[in-house]
């Protein structure tokens, strides 16, 4: 499969997560729920690595890569954190989007740090989601 089938499968599933979510965060609080859905997704990521064999890939991580990984991870767990009681407090129809400013903000710190070039199109694509993203959040 190509990565644009993965990249519109991960955005099916993130809209079916801010659904169930949604739903699930409903009479919990959002700390307790994002440590529930966490310890879901740690059992269901680690089945996936043993199934396919590549727990044993483990130990050939290197230090700087495991440095940014753990980074990653704690950011993970901050995004969802925010996220769960942003969802707990507002509908969902307008979270997501605001949440979904994530691709803006990834644009202007892939061309920041990671030296990615940034063009006419991208910027006017990343202005027109941004707008997008406002007045769906906004609506009323």
């Amino acid at each position: 499969m190509s990565w644009l089938i993965y990249a519109f499968l991960s955005a099916l599933f993130a809209a079916l997560t801010a659904i169930l979510a949604k739903i699930g965060v409903k009479n919990v609080d959002s700390n307790l729920a994002t440590a529930v859905r966490t310890v879901v997704i740690l059992f269901f990521a680690w089945a996936i690595v043993f199934v396919q064999g590549t727990h044993k890939q483990l130990v050939n991580i290197d230090r700087f890569s495991l440095i940014f990984l753990i980074l990653s991870g704690i950011a993970t767990g901050l995004s969802w954190l925010f996220y769960f009681r942003a969802l707990q407090l507002g509908n969902a129809s307008q979270v997501s989007p605001i949440d979904k400013l994530s691709l803006v903000l990834t644009i202007v710190l892939a061309a920041i740090i990671l030296k990615e070039k940034v063009s006419l199109p991208i910027v006017a694509g990343a202005i027109l989601m941004s707008i997008g993203a406002i007045l769906v959040a906004l609506a009323k």
